[in-house]
């Protein structure tokens, strides 16, 4: 019994583990949103793990698993709650499997960016976007990986609020399951390559 305690403490605390955090809203009502696009690169990678999420008494529900063997493991976690409060599950799971903020990643959703497009970053501001404020007080820091998924500026005087909370529009609908794909490895990527390596990879790459 001692044993098993000890091996599951270990295997928690491995020192090759990375938090990869999706954003969005929880609930059917917006899983297909825009600002939930991070959720669905999330579901991108679980399928790759061959996981499934399940809740954590962290107040999140996290999928865990290995690309290969011998890979990073890796910690996928989705919040329970609102994207303007993740950052006290992403916190909690950072302290709980003591996985520092240069090894986070944060994929989400970005207006700047134009929809079929993808940029990494590391550190830096959130630019009005909630989750990411949020994020970056809970640690402490803002110096976590982000990828950030082009969604595109509102047409005409479409107020951004109301535009991140819409589905994709029936032109992007099409390009969307590739762009989930490209957002998902860029996220390996960060994790297998570093930073330098992934952006040459990826920024300034359309969806194909």
């Amino acid at each position: 019994m001692f044993w098993r305690k000890r091996e599951k403490t270990e295997d928690r605390v491995s020192g090759d583990s990375w938090l990869i955090v999706g954003l969005g809203n929880p609930g059917a009502k917006y899983e297909a949103t825009r600002h939930n696009v991070g959720q669905m690169a999330l579901d991108v990678l679980a399928g790759r793990l061959g996981s499934r999420f399940t809740p954590h008494r962290t107040g999140a529900r996290i999928a865990e698993g290995r690309v290969r063997p011998g890979a990073p493991k890796l910690i996928l976690a989705k919040s329970n709650g609102y994207m303007n409060t993740s950052g006290g599950p992403v916190s909690a799971l950072a302290k709980y499997f003591d996985v520092p903020a240069e090894r986070i990643v944060v994929i989400h959703d970005e207006l700047d960016l134009p929809f079929d497009t993808l940029k990494l970053k590391l550190g830096g501001g959130h630019g009005g976007h909630n989750g990411l404020r949020d994020i970056a007080k809970a640690l402490g820091t803002p110096a976590f990986l982000r990828v950030r998924v082009g969604i595109g500026r509102p047409p005409g005087q479409q107020d951004p609020a109301d535009f991140v909370l819409r589905p994709f529009g029936a032109s992007e609908r099409g390009t969307l399951p590739v762009l989930l794909e490209d957002a998902a490895d860029a996220a390996e990527a960060l994790v297998d390559e570093g930073l330098l390596a992934a952006q040459q990879r990826f920024h300034g790459r359309d969806a194909k």
